[in-house]
C-alpha cells in the first residue's frame, strides 16, 4: 500500500462523534439565541446527527446527555438511531443543575447529597445498558469559591469513594471517562481541576478508567499535545471533547481559534497510535450565533483535514532531523505537512466512499434545512437545560 492509499485508508475509518446538545438550542450562560427548526425530542436530535453522518461519512454516533435526553425508553432510541444509520455513544451525566448541587455533587459535605448524585451515575449505566453505549462520561462541576469553605483533602476522598462505586458498577467492555476542567463554576478549588487529578483517580480505578481531554479547558497557553502525548504513553486517553477557545471553555467549532493546534495534537494522536485504538472522538460544542447542522458538519471536517495533515507527515524524515539535533530540519518538516492543502485529498476519500465530495454544500442542496424549519413547530425545542 502506498503511503497515499495508507493516508486515505486510515481517514475513511475515523469516526467522529457528535453531541445531542449541539443541535439544540443552546449556547452562552448570558443568552441562548433560539433558531428555528431545531430538535424538540432526542428523536428529532438523531434525525438531524444522521444528516451530518450522511453527508461526512465518519459521525456513526451520537453522545446522549442525560436527563437532557431522558426518554421512557431507552432500547427504542437506540432502534431510532440504528434505523437512521447510527449508533448511541457516550451517556453523559449532569450533576451540576440541580439546586441541591449547590456545594458540589458526589464531593458535597452532605451525604444525602452525594448519594443523590452517585444514584444518578449508577442510573446513567443502565441507560449504557440497554442503549449498548460503551462509555459513560462524567464532568463534575464541584468545587468551592471560598479559602475554608470545605476539606480540600476531604473532597478528594469523597470523589474517590463515589468514582469507585461507579467503576464497580461497570460492564467488562464498558468504560468511565473522566474529564477535567480548569476553573468554572468554582473559582477558588476545582475538584477535578487538571489532567494529572483525573489521570490519578483513573491510575487507582483500573483499567476501564480514562481520561477525557476537552481541549478549551485549559489555561492560556497549555501544550495541550504534551498531555495528549503523555495520556497515551500511560495508556490513559479515553478521548477527546474537541472544540475551541479564545478566553476559556468557549465551545467553539472545534480549530476555529488554533487549526495549528489541532493539527499538534492529531500528531501526537497519529504518533501514538490513537488513531488506530480505541481513543473517542468526540465533539463538545454549543452553536448559539451559527447555523448547527452546517457547523457541526463542518466541525467534523475540521478533524478531518487536521487528521490528514497529521498523517502526511514525513515521519522518516523528522526522526532523521531529530536524530541529528537539526532544529529547524525537525520543525520544518511539521509545518510541510501543516501547510498542504489537504482538502483535494479529501475529496477523493468522499468520492471512493460514495458521498458528495463537499459535505457543506451537499448539506445545503438537501433542503433538509427548509424541511426541519416547516415541520419543527410548537413544542418545546430541546436546548440548553431542556
Amino acid at each position: 500500500m502506498t503511503e497515499r492509499a495508507a493516508v486515505k485508508a486510515a481517514l475513511k475509518t475515523q469516526a467522529v462523534e457528535t453531541p445531542s446538545w449541539a443541535y439544540g438550542n443552546s449556547g452562552t450562560r448570558f443568552k441562548v439565541f433560539a433558531q428555528q427548526g431545531v430538535p424538540r425530542t432526542p428523536q428529532e436530535k438523531l434525525d438531524d446527527a444522521a444528516k451530518v453522518h450522511e453527508f461526512t461519512g465518519v459521525a456513526p454516533t451520537v453522545a446522549l446527555h442525560i436527563p437532557w435526553d431522558e426518554v421512557d425508553d431507552y432500547a427504542a432510541l437506540a432502534r431510532h438511531a440504528e434505523d437512521r444509520g447510527l449508533r448511541l455513544g457516550a451517556i453523559n451525566s449532569n450533576t451540576f443543575q440541580d439546586d441541591d448541587y449547590r456545594l458540589g455533587s458526589v464531593c458535597h459535605p452532605d451525604a444525602a447529597v452525594r448519594r443523590k448524585a452517585v444514584d444518578h451515575l449508577l442510573e446513567c449505566v443502565d441507560i449504557m445498558d440497554a442503549t449498548g453505549s460503551k462509555d459513560l462520561k462524567l464532568w463534575f462541576a464541584d468545587g468551592t469559591n471560598y479559602p475554608g469553605q470545605d476539606d480540600i483533602r476531604a473532597r478528594q476522598d469523597r470523589l474517590a469513594e463515589a468514582l469507585a462505586e461507579v467503576y464497580g458498577r461497570l460492564g467488562d467492555d464498558q468504560r468511565m471517562l473522566l474529564e477535567y476542567k480548569l476553573f468554572e463554576p468554582a473559582f477558588y478549588t476545582t475538584d477535578v481541576p487538571d489532567w494529572g487529578t483525573a489521570y490519578a483517580h483513573c491510575l487507582k480505578l483500573g483499567p476501564k478508567a480514562r481520561v477525557v481531554v476537552d481541549t478549551g479547558h485549559h489555561a492560556p497557553g497549555t501544550n495541550i499535545e504534551f498531555i495528549v502525548a503523555t495520556l497515551l504513553r500511560e495508556g490513559k486517553l479515553g478521548g477527546f471533547d474537541f472544540n475551541s477557545r479564545f478566553y476559556a471553555d468557549d465551545d467553539l467549532m472545534v480549530g476555529a481559534a488554533d487549526p495549528f493546534q489541532l493539527f499538534r495534537i492529531m500528531y501526537e494522536v497519529v504518533r501514538g497510535g490513537g488513531l488506530s485504538g480505541d481513543v473517542a472522538f468526540m465533539l463538545d460544542q454549543c452553536h448559539n450565533v451559527e447555523s448547527k447542522i452546517p457547523a457541526i458538519v463542518r466541525s467534523v471536517m475540521n478533524v478531518q483535514e487536521a487528521t490528514a495533515k497529521a498523517l502526511l507527515v514525513d515521519g522518516d524524515a523528522l526522526a532523521a532531523a531529530q536524530r541529528e539535533g537539526d532544529v529547524l530540519g525537525a520543525n520544518a518538516v511539521l509545518m510541510d505537512a501543516f501547510s498542504t492543502d489537504v482538502r483535494p485529498l479529501l475529496r477523493e476519500v468522499r468520492e471512493e466512499m460514495g458521498l458528495d465530495p463537499d459535505p457543506m454544500a451537499a448539506y445545503a442542496r438537501s433542503g433538509w434545512a427548509e424541511k426541519i424549519v416547516a415541520e419543527r413547530v410548537g413544542g418545546e425545542q430541546a436546548g440548553w437545560g431542556a
